[in-house]
């Protein structure tokens, strides 16, 4: 239903407006009598195969939604009922900021790919922290994703992961730091090795301070060299991190089959989706591989199918994460995913 009737009406519209449309539509239909039940009961799979206990979490099931979708924390409930293990929420970042200009998101059909340059537009902590405070679905494990604003320097960027860190620690359930978006001026610089284990033992050490510390996990990017991988490597061991996500988007534009004058018309931005599949499992392979195993990954990044979902667990990741292929292949990923899950293990 989604591939022959919605998606190509949703395609009539500005990436961004269908966005806005799907989560209100999805809303909607939820509130109707009923409707929650069925679909909770056709999309959500629940077997023994499919469980997962991975930085000290226990999951329903190891296919999460990825940051981005969800950046204030209005829509997780609703997406629970899609059939997601976890769902991430964020990029947040302490202030509220509007992101990048319009347009600032793309479609390239052709290659079942995105591009955005969103900019970690978002309401704020506080704003997110309202939302998240509400009553969350039964088994759900909610991650919270953080960032700095655009306007603080790097040389302050600590305070403001910290700042979410603190007021995000009651609502979620793991961390994500997020040094890795494209789209945010300056930002990847902190992935060098100074500056990145400077950070984490930051908030490490804030992390420690609790009763109960909460996983904390890295976002990377799929453009750093092995060298620089073997830099996140030794950072993880440095720091005690819990693990890794495994990538964020690439501002490569190799491969493409979409033009080239349309892709330079398009500018800047991070890219998504089946172009970065490749990428995405090799990075998970060459960290899997030179930890022997011992740091977790989640792994993102050119997901649209059960294949690509099973190419990921054998690269080495212990988890998943969707997001652009459910622009393409519609909700119905998520239990394609997990039913081929299921026939794997049996």
């Amino acid at each position: 239903m989604y591939k022959s009737l919605l998606k190509p009406l949703f395609f009539l519209l500005p990436p961004e407006k269908a966005h806005h449309l799907t989560v209100l539509l999805l809303k909607i239909t939820l509130a109707i009598p009923g409707i929650n039940l069925l679909f909770r009961a056709f999309f959500r799979l629940r077997h023994p195969a499919l469980r997962r206990e991975v930085f000290g979490l226990k999951l329903e099931n190891p296919v999460g939604l990825a940051a981005g979708f969800d950046k204030d924390g209005r829509h997780f409930r609703a997406m629970a009922s899609l059939g997601f293990g976890s769902v991430e929420i964020g990029t947040v970042t302490p202030k509220g900021q509007p992101g990048n200009p319009l347009p600032r998101l793309f479609r390239l059909p052709a290659d079942n790919a995105l591009i955005n340059r969103m900019g970690f537009n978002n309401k704020g902590v506080d704003a997110l922290v309202a939302n998240l405070r509400r009553r969350r679905p039964k088994g759900l494990i909610v991650g919270g994703n953080i960032g700095k604003n655009k306007n603080t320097p790097n040389e302050e960027a600590g305070a403001d992961y910290a700042t979410c860190f603190e007021a995000l620690f009651p609502y979620v359930d793991y961390f994500v730091v997020n040094v890795s978006s494209p789209n945010t001026p300056n930002l990847r610089e902190l992935q060098e090795k100074e500056p990145l284990a400077r950070l984490l033992s930051q908030l490490q050490a804030l992390n420690r301070q609790k009763a109960a510390p909460k996983p904390m996990l890295l976002k990377i990017a799929p453009d750093l060299s092995n060298s620089q991988l073997d830099d996140i490597l030794d950072i993880v061991g440095q720091t005690g991190i819990d693990g890794l996500i495994a990538t964020n988007t690439t501002i490569s534009r190799q491969g493409l089959t979409s033009g080239a004058q349309h892709i330079e018309e398009i500018g800047p931005g991070g890219l998504s989706g089946q172009p970065l599949r490749q990428r995405s499992t090799e990075v998970i392979r060459y960290l899997y591989e030179k930890s022997g195993g011992k740091v977790p990954i989640i792994g993102v990044g050119g997901i649209a199918s059960p294949q690509d979902a099973i190419e990921k667990l054998q690269a080495g990741a212990s988890l998943l994460q969707v997001y652009t292929g459910l622009v393409f292949e519609g909700p119905a990923l998520v239990r394609r995913i997990n039913k081929a899950l299921i026939a794997r293990k049996g």
